[in-house]
């Protein structure tokens, strides 16, 4: 399949995935002290909140926690739960402009979540609510503590493991969410903080 879909450019670097999709990782976009500076300014300057879903019925809160910000109208819908979006701070509008650049288009939305250590994860999901634009790819940066990632296909279960560094980006192209689930797997190796800021587009619905 994926030899009749146009294959972003992302320079030399290569598509991660084997088929039916684009995944791209590119480390040290930004420096360590760049990278260190900007987890020190979203931790302080945003609203974070445990984050909530519904599993099986009930609601159920995360130790992980969860900030989305985005253009006004930007609500945003994920395991049942509604969020409406925090303004963009200065550092968030600097670091998506440069986002955007690498990803060669225009996101209106970023859920960030904080990860306290390693007993904090995210369980096997795709990113494909009704609200994204499933045409615009996924941008996640990642900030502090490495950590170990993957993607597995909904099919025949191939899992492609991936190490996230501090300053790295990893971005998601049509039709990665379709076919693929990805997780950030939990370990008792990392003691140290994460944050993730991974932009997105919001169709927007001007009835709103």
């Amino acid at each position: 399949m994926q030899s009749s879909l146009f294959e972003p450019k992302h320079d030399s670097v290569l598509n991660i995935l084997p088929k039916d999709g684009f995944a791209y990782y590119l480390p040290a976009v930004l420096t360590e002290s760049e990278s260190n500076n900007l987890f020190i300014q979203v931790q302080a300057s945003l609203l974070w909140e445990p984050d909530q879903l519904i599993m099986f019925g009930r609601k159920v809160t995360t130790r992980r926690k969860v900030a989305w910000i985005g253009d006004p109208n930007c609500s945003y819908t994920y395991s049942g739960v509604q969020k409406s979006p925090q303004v963009w701070t200065p550092e968030l509008l600097s670091i998506k402009n440069q986002i955007e650049k690498l990803a060669q288009t225009e996101f209106n939305s970023c859920l960030l979540n904080f990860y306290h250590d390693g007993d904090d994860g995210m369980g096997w999901h795709s990113d494909d609510e009704k609200e994204l634009d499933p045409s615009s790819p996924i941008a996640s940066l990642s900030l502090g503590a490495p950590r170990k990632f993957a993607f597995r296909h909904k099919e025949n279960k191939t899992t492609i493991p991936l190490h996230l560094e501090n300053g790295s980006v990893l971005l998601m192209h049509s039709p990665t969410q379709q076919f693929w689930r990805h997780a950030l797997l939990k370990t008792k190796t990392v003691s140290s903080p994460r944050i993730n800021l991974t932009f997105r587009k919001i169709l927007i619905n001007d009835a709103k």
